[in-house]
This record gives structure tokens, sequence and C-alpha cells, in this order.
């Protein structure tokens, strides 16, 4: 008895150990992949600094972002106002700073939601089938009918303005898109041996999904997340410059292009500074997901995998 027990307590103790270097393996592997994509580096160094900002801006911002002085108004860029100033005179470079926070805010935070509903909705229409499937399927194709931008709108139009809706909106919009993404994995995964052996051994349903079948759809998922944020900060932008979006004087990228295309000709910077920040950041998002997709897709790495 003795004997047997340190045997079993000296076998657990080495098994489970175990599982840490082979996850500490696979993340260095990952890392090696990713390190080795150059536009995933470029495009993360672009988000990490954006992020920064954000975070940092009540110690970046020289003015207080809703602070309004007419008798500075449509200032060109100087020592006093380094981005200029809009129409109310307010500072642009400070009302950037805070921008960046609602932006990023709303593409994170909206993305986020909308995996969790189509993540839910896909793994159960793929494992159940039938009846169950086809009515979850019929729901997406719903969504999936109209463009995000309409929706959007349209459930902006019913809930009102604010932050919080918008990421409501595209969040629901982008429900659709993830869970006939993570259905047609999960009818992959799930005629696999593996799963199947592990189906015939009795393995609980919930074991199943979280050993089995997460672990073989995860790569797709934080792919078509990352693709989906800046969508989403590039909706949220869209539906602030329609006035749907956040409430003035909330620092918001889109309502400044906005308020500034009125006086393109006479004060360009209160348009042109917030859409080249929209702008760059967007291509930092992009380049970053399109690195993301190579070093996690084997399809695409060629050598490098």
């Amino acid at each position: 008895m003795t004997h047997s027990t340190t045997s079993s307590m000296s076998t657990s103790g080495t098994a489970r150990p175990a599982a840490v270097p082979v996850a500490a393996s696979r993340g260095r592997r990952f890392w090696r992949a990713l390190r080795g994509q150059h536009k995933a580096m470029a495009g993360g160094s672009i988000v990490l600094l954006f992020i920064l900002a954000a975070l940092l801006a009540p110690w970046l911002a020289t003015h207080p972002p809703a602070a309004q002085d007419l008798m500075a108004a449509m200032q060109a860029p100087s020592a006093a106002h380094w981005f200029g100033t809009d129409s109310f005179g307010q500072d642009i470079y400070s009302r950037v700073l805070y921008g960046a926070r609602s932006a990023l805010w709303v593409g994170f935070a909206s993305v986020a939601l909308g995996l969790v509903g189509g993540v839910a909705i896909g793994l159960i229409a793929g494992l159940k089938g039938g009846r169950t499937e086809w009515a979850l399927m019929r729901v997406v194709d719903g969504l999936l009918a109209f463009p995000e931008l309409i929706m959007a709108m349209a459930f902006m139009a019913v809930l009102g303005l604010g932050v919080g809706n918008v990421i409501y909106a595209l969040a629901l919009s982008f429900v659709g898109p993830f869970a006939r993404m993570v259905r047609a994995d999960v009818l992959q995964v799930k005629q696999r041996p593996f799963v199947e052996a592990a189906r015939l051994m009795g393995v609980p349903q919930r074991d199943i999904v979280v050993r089995h079948v997460l672990p073989n759809i995860v790569s797709p998922i934080l792919i078509q997340a990352g693709m989906r944020v800046s969508i989403a900060i590039l909706l949220g932008s869209g539906l602030s410059f329609l006035g749907l979006g956040v409430v003035p004087p909330t620092p918001d990228w889109g309502l400044m292009i906005s308020e500034g295309r009125g006086f393109i000709m006479m004060a360009p910077w209160m348009s042109g500074i917030p859409g080249v920040v929209l702008a760059v950041l967007l291509v930092g998002l992009n380049l970053a997901a399109e690195g993301l997709r190579d070093a996690l897709d084997p399809r695409t790495r060629g050598g490098h995998a």
C-alpha cells in the first residue's frame, strides 16, 4: 500500500508538471513564429504606442479635452496648441489623446462581446445539430442579412447615443460572423478520430469541448478577432461622424472629423489630424492582425513553420 501510494504520488507529481513544459514550449514556438513576422512586430508597436498614449492621456495632455476657449478658436498648430484648436477653442492634441481611449475601448470591448456571443452560438449549433442548429443558424442568417453599419445605426436609433450603446450595437453586428465561423470549424473538428474516441470512452461533453474542440479552433477565433478590432474602430468612428455615436463634447475622432469638415478650407488640421491618427491606428491593427494570422496559420507560414 505504501509503495503503491508512493508510486502513484510520484506518477501524479511528474504528470502534472509535464503539462507546464508543453504549454511553455507551445508558447515559445508561437512567440518565435510571431517574432519572425515583421508585419506583426511593426503593427504591434503602433498599437502599443496608441495604448500607452490612451493610458497616459491625463499626463500627456496639455489642456483639458473639453475645455473651450472661443478666443483661441481655430488656431493653427503652434507651441501653445501642438495640433491647433477647433471651432470651440478646444485643444486638438489633448482631444486626440483622449479620443484614443474611446476608439480602443469601443474596438476591443465590442469585439470581445461579439466573440463571446458568437462562439457560444457557434459551439451549440455545431455540437447539437438538428433543430437546435437550424434555429440558431436562422437567427445568424438574420443578423448577417444586414450590413454591419446599417445594423449598428438601427440599434443606435433605438437605444440612443453614447459609448456604451456603440459597443453593444457593434457587438451585435459581430455575433453573426463569429458564430458562422465557429460552427464551421466545430463541424470539422468533431468528426476527427480523437474526438470520436473521447466520445466513445464516455468523456463528458464539457471536457470534450474544453480539451479537444476549443484548442483546435482557437487560432481562427483569434485571427478573426484581431481583424474585427480595426473594423469596430472604423465603424465606431463612422457612427460618430454620422451623429449616431458619442455625445459631444466627448473626445472622439469620428466626431472631430465631422466637426471639422465644415472648416476644411480654413482649418484643415481640425479634421485632417484626427483622420491621419485614425488611419495610422487602423494600419497598425491590420498589420498586427495579418502577422498574427501568418504566425498561427500553418498554411501561410511556409518555411517558417
